[in-house]
């Protein structure tokens, strides 16, 4: 199909009341392959980044013509915010050079930032205040989930909202918990969620960082322990890397520095104690403090002294 064919495909698809316009702020791992997935399902969509090269690419791929920002979300029906956190989400929507005041009264923003539910609940009433409305959705299962479309999408919100936005959740998500007419509720179980992730990958960390210093093999030691009762998804998807010597960032150590101090924000307004994700905090503070912060989280594992960790094997 020409560039000038796909063009005319998705301007018809977007008159077709059946087929939401989407857009997709945030065009990252997650981002870039959630916009993938719905292009891949038969929806028109739109894609922004920071990075503008990232934009003209996406744009390239979908034949779309590269637009003002706020004339993109005026045409908008499903705006999916797939940024880091509530301060990006909050500038991209109400900032000085915020889309908020574009969107259409009826439209429906999906957040799937990890945020505290307190945040989602304040931009969720901002928006209302414009009629729009909004999913609190964070997403789990990484990159490789978000291009195949088979995410985990834990949201909350009103059953309007959940309706107008179905074709764009069935296209980016294998499994959309619905959690509760009210935001917050869906960004609290993915901390839940992130506080698990964390203290698994720090233990991950640990426990190959400890077998090394003890002399173990580090590849029969995985191979041992991923069928084995220690096994974790986190301990087998994440100790491969770390097999490889390959630290370029799937989720990286700044990820969890954020989203367990998310955690451990939360739990401190009900004073509810949380050592686990305590010491998993601390732990990736370090790598971060290291100069690790931008590499592949499992990196926490560069914080033990004494040991080999296995170098990257070049290919060839």
């Amino acid at each position: 199909m020409t560039t000038a064919d796909s063009l005319q495909q998705q301007e018809v698809s977007q008159m077709n009341s059946a087929q939401p316009y989407c857009g997709v702020i945030g065009l990252g791992s997650m981002g870039l392959g959630m916009a993938r997935s719905l292009l891949r399902a038969g929806l028109p969509v739109w894609g922004h980044d920071v990075h503008k090269d990232v934009t003209a690419q996406f744009a390239e791929q979908t034949g779309q013509p590269l637009r003002p920002l706020a004339e993109q979300a005026a045409r908008s029906d499903l705006l999916f915010i797939v940024v880091v956190n509530a301060d990006q989400a909050c500038e991209v929507l109400f900032g000085e050079q915020g889309i908020g005041k574009h969107l259409r009264p009826g439209s429906v923003v999906l957040l799937c930032a990890t945020v505290a539910a307190s945040r989602a609940r304040e931009i969720a009433a901002h928006l209302a205040e414009q009629d729009v409305q909004m999913l609190d959705a964070p997403i789990s299962g990484g990159a490789q989930r978000a291009a195949m479309g088979g995410l985990t999408i834990m949201a909350s919100g009103p059953d309007s909202a959940f309706a107008a936005a179905e074709a764009g959740l069935d296209a980016v998500a294998a499994k959309v918990y619905r959690l509760g007419d009210q935001a917050g509720q869906g960004s609290q179980i993915k901390l839940v969620n992130q506080l698990l992730a964390g203290v698994h990958i720090a233990a991950a960390a640990e426990a190959m960082a400890y077998g090394i210093r003890q002399g173990c093999d580090a590849q029969a030691l995985f191979e041992v322990i991923s069928h084995s009762a220690g096994n974790s998804w986190m301990f087998e998807n994440r100790v491969p890397h770390l097999l490889a010597g390959d630290y370029s960032p799937r989720s990286a150590v700044n990820i969890f520095v954020k989203d367990l101090g998310l955690v451990l924000d939360s739990a401190q307004q009900d004073v509810f104690p949380l050592p686990l994700t305590a010491t998993a905090h601390q732990m990736f503070k370090q790598a971060s403090a290291s100069g690790f912060g931008r590499e592949d989280d499992i990196a926490v594992a560069k914080i033990f002294p004494g040991i080999d960790l296995p170098s990257h094997r070049a290919e060839g």
